[in-house]
């Protein structure tokens, strides 16, 4: 009686299992895994931001399927005061609930059934679920790691088929925390222009950069592309529901989309008035949060640093922006084994590296956004495991 879209395994993994089981029976469980900023300990300006929901104008119905015009100049502000872009129309961004959103309209925007989206691995996992909705079918093309991440052009290459219709990136990668260099940049958009494809480009963590700042792709007007973003990460404020969608590239490609993403939109209509209010007001929290969760990043990264110095049996890979770190591990067994191994011996949280389709086993992946004492106890636990396997490993032989 129910579609074949819905066809996942709804019963836990043996990782989840195990970390209800800890749960239930009492242990107390340091989480390096957090990504909810709601609840990492930061200082939110809550009288302002609950005071922005309090707008007599809430009271009237103005539907505009883009979104309300204040909110999206709003948008186009931050795009010019924090990345330097300058004349952003308003009218090129669409308001959308959440990215997952913004994913669904550009998915129905370009692909008919079964048409195929090519996507980066090691990603995010929600892509999976998102394409099985919209009835889409995702095409992995690698990234490869060599002193730091890089797109594997080749096999790019031979993933595209007649049914492709665009490229997505994601820029810093969760959870590799790799840029799209210039170069790759370059080749990206002579790439889509001979295949005649689109980029649909996730940005939500461009603003959490660990050195130079990084150019967005909602700049980019060599093909048409969808930028995305939302205030889950630019303010840490997922709880509100604001994100969008910039279109950018040639004219009168943009033009064509726009109509069409209009269109979607308004069927919809999904935004909440209050919430389109608040996004000015919303949107300016992020000069408060980003330095506190910047700095939280760091000082974790040079924890971790630290840590990791006095030992050999694991590295940290190269990250250039976002909130994770990649522990390139002994791979002596499959990388959920493992966790749940740390998880039932440490009582420490850490992500196995299946989860993000890493190409085989020995990634661990830690969330820098952990409350500092927490991260430096957890990594601390871990680490001593490791010794500890080791030293076992080595009496065995």
């Amino acid at each position: 009686m129910f579609s074949k879209r819905t066809e996942w395994r709804l019963t836990p993994n043996r990782f989840t299992e195990a970390h209800r089981e800890l749960l239930t029976g009492g242990r107390e469980v340091l989480d390096l895994t957090v990504s909810n900023p709601t609840r990492a300990g930061l200082e939110y300006d809550a009288k302002l931001i609950l005071s922005s929901l309090n707008r007599t104008e809430a009271l009237d119905y103005d539907p505009q399927s883009k979104g309300l015009l204040n909110a999206r100049q709003a948008v186009a502000a931050y795009y010019k005061d924090q990345h330097g872009l300058v004349g952003l129309d308003p009218e090129s961004i669409v308001l959308t609930t959440s990215t997952s959103e913004g994913y669904s309209f550009v998915f129905r925007l370009l692909c008919d059934f079964e048409d195929e989206i090519l996507v980066p691995k090691p990603s995010y996992p929600l892509f999976d679920f998102l394409a099985d909705l919209q009835d889409v079918k995702l095409v992995p093309y690698p990234l490869l790691y060599d002193h730091g991440w890089q797109i594997d052009f080749p096999s790019l290459a031979k993933a595209v088929t007649s049914r492709t219709r665009a490229i997505v990136l994601v820029h810093p990668n969760n959870p590799t925390g790799s840029f799209v260099s210039d170069a790759e940049c370059r080749e990206l958009n002579e790439f889509c222009r001979e295949h005649k494809l689109a980029l649909i480009v996730d940005e939500v963590f461009l603003d959490y950069v660990h050195g130079l700042q990084r150019t967005t792709f909602a700049a980019n007007q060599k093909t048409l592309t969808f930028t995305l973003s939302g205030l889950s990460k630019v303010s840490g404020l997922p709880q509100m529901k604001v994100a969008w969608v910039v279109t950018s590239g040639p004219a009168e490609e943009v033009k064509n989309a726009l109509g069409r993403m209009e269109v979607i939109a308004d069927t919809y209509l999904s935004m909440s008035a209050p919430i389109q209010l608040a996004t000015p007001v919303l949107l300016h929290q992020r000069q408060n949060i980003q330095s506190q969760l910047l700095e939280r990043v760091q000082r974790n990264l040079t924890e971790l640093d630290r840590q990791l110095s006095g030992q050999k049996t694991c590295q940290r890979l190269e990250v250039e922006g976002g909130w994770y770190a990649v522990l390139r591990v002994p791979a002596v067994q499959s990388d959920e084994d493992l966790a749940i191994d740390i998880l039932r011996k440490t009582s420490v949280l850490v992500h196995p590296g299946h989860f993000y389709d890493f190409p085989s086993d020995g990634y661990l992946v830690l969330s820098l956004i952990t409350p500092e004492e927490e991260f430096r106890e957890g990594m601390e636990r871990v680490l001593q495991l490791f010794e500890t396997m080791e030293t076992e490993q080595n009496v065995v032989q």
